[in-house]
């Protein structure tokens, strides 16, 4: 039995184990120097730099209303208090706000408080926000897949369209996808080497702080981590729920939107929207290459796709649907893209030059021109408070009659200037109830009759959509008000919308 034993061993002597070396990119030499490893973060680093403040100084048109109404107004508010209507909109983002308040609020302590920095520098601020998650998501990336892939999934998430009209714009959303990206980074994946619990979970907590709906997105892996996790009542008492217990002031966003259904008051869509739009519009050119990806990736990666359906599961439950609500579920998306360009070798440059134009055209576009009259208004608004530091002359007024927060209000004017806008706070369970904005659109000619009977309360400019105008032509011809500006807004006019924003004045 000793000689049988003695023949088994193959001469398996420790002086003669010699292991062979893969020859593979994840296990390259220049991933093992910390010289090159420096190099290489210091060159991305400086390259998302750059690319994210061209990207800020090249997004100058309007989304949506959330992106000053539950930031830039409420902080603006908060520091200079200037008069501002009392709107329910303006108080449901109110943890955001603090943070460029403090902004605003040091600007205004070293006298540069000017209404181009307050407009430009939490926008700049946002966007290297936005640079330091790319960072962060391009080196786990590489610590999960080869170089190859990194670099596929880096290129797919830097051009992706609906990213660069997003992560720049001071709305929640993109805050919230932001801190998503850096949570990713110290979450516990398969494969990970940069995992961390307390602040991955600090991360989504903040998340959640910022706009409690990234709860929707994080649950999965709230859940897989949970499973996976050896001493769940270490992780539930150490960390789930003392991270977790500040979270807990972010309820009344929840009573207000979701349970009261507060939400389905600014419109409504069908259950499929996402499915059958909504997904589609935000991932753009990149949807053939995601679905391919998926069915390439590897099952650890399985995981990642989670929180993608699971989004816009949810989220098709709600009444009320827009593209930035599922926003933070394309960063998961990109290594899915990454993996195929990844695989695609001959055909590889072709493909990532078609999806490089296919989304440089729509991002060009919707951040240069669509909906960009909303914004330059505002700059001959902001002339007028020359005028009313003249005491000689009549002090301006201005009244939008348009679709209530279609322009931002005091953030992009910075003068106590006499402005209005028509109303729209939501219907809190009132008999009959009628917002301002639908009463004057029921019948503008009599809301406009009724709401200045003297000509001595009649404001001094007018501001509206061009489809506007031809109801009220008769109340603007016998009030005196001429067209001073025509101001481009849109090629595609919708509704109440028009394609270009007129200015009148009273003389």
């Amino acid at each position: 039995m000793e000689k049988i034993r003695e023949r088994l061993k193959f001469g398996n002597k420790v002086g003669d184990v010699k292991l062979r070396r893969r020859k593979s990119q994840l296990y390259s030499k220049e991933d093992e120097c910390p010289l090159n490893n420096g190099l290489l973060r210091t060159r991305v680093v400086l390259f998302s730099v750059a690319f994210r403040l061209i990207n800020c100084l090249l997004v100058q048109t309007s989304f949506v209303p959330d992106e000053y109404w539950q930031s830039l107004e409420v902080s603006h508010r908060m520091v200079f208090k200037y008069p501002l209507e009392k709107d329910n909109k303006t108080l449901l983002g109110f943890s955001f706000p603090l943070f460029f308040a403090s902004i605003y609020k040091i600007l205004h302590f070293i006298n540069y408080d000017t209404v181009h920095l307050l407009i430009w520098l939490p926008r700049i601020i946002q966007a290297l926000l936005a640079a330091f998650a790319d960072v962060k998501f391009f080196f786990l990336i590489r610590t999960l897949e080869s170089r190859d892939v990194a670099k596929w999934t880096f290129f797919c998430h830097l051009c992706s369209w609906f990213t660069w009209y997003c992560c720049t714009r001071n709305m929640t959303n993109s805050a919230e996808t932001t801190i998503t990206c850096l949570a990713l980074f110290y979450f516990p994946l398969p494969g990970s080497k940069t995992h961390n619990s307390k602040k991955y979970l600090t991360l989504v907590a903040l998340a959640v702080v910022v706009r409690p709906t990234a709860l929707i997105v994080w649950f999965p892996l709230l859940m897989y981590h949970f499973w996976q996790e050896h001493n769940k009542l270490r992780l539930i008492t150490h960390n789930y729920i003392p991270i977790g217990f500040w979270t807990m002031v972010q309820f009344n966003f929840l009573k207000f939107n979701v349970l009261h259904g507060v939400a389905g008051f600014y419109g409504s869509h069908p259950w499929h929207w996402y499915f059958t739009q909504g997904f589609a519009v935000i991932i753009g050119p990149h949807l053939p290459f995601f679905l391919h990806g998926c069915s390439l990736a590897y099952k650890r990666h399985k995981i990642l796709l989670a929180p993608v359906v699971w989004t816009i599961v949810v989220y098709s439950f709600l009444p009320h649907k827009e593209f930035r609500f599922i926003y933070p579920v394309l960063p998961f998306c990109m290594l899915f893209c990454g993996i195929s360009l990844a695989k695609l070798k001959t055909r590889r440059r072709p493909a990532a030059f078609l999806l490089l134009v296919t989304n440089l055209v729509p991002a060009l576009y919707t951040g240069l021109i669509h909906q960009r009259g909303t914004l330059d208004v505002m700059s001959h608004i902001q002339k007028l408070c020359d005028v009313s530091i003249v005491s000689a002359l009549p002090q301006p007024d201005v009244l939008f009659l348009m679709p209530c927060h279609s322009t931002p209000y005091y953030s992009h004017v910075h003068c106590p200037l006499k402005m209005r806008f028509l109303e729209c706070p939501p219907d809190l369970g009132e008999e009959g109830y009628v917002d301002e904005a639908e009463r004057f659109y029921d019948d503008p000619l009599h809301w406009l009759r009724t709401s200045f009977p003297y000509k001595s309360s009649l404001p001094t400019h007018l501001i509206l959509f061009d489809v506007l105008e031809k109801e009220i032509s008769v109340f603007l011809q016998g009030n005196n008000f001429v067209r001073t500006a025509v101001i481009f807004h849109t090629h595609f006019p919708e509704g109440r919308v028009g394609g270009s924003i007129f200015i009148y004045e009273r003389h």
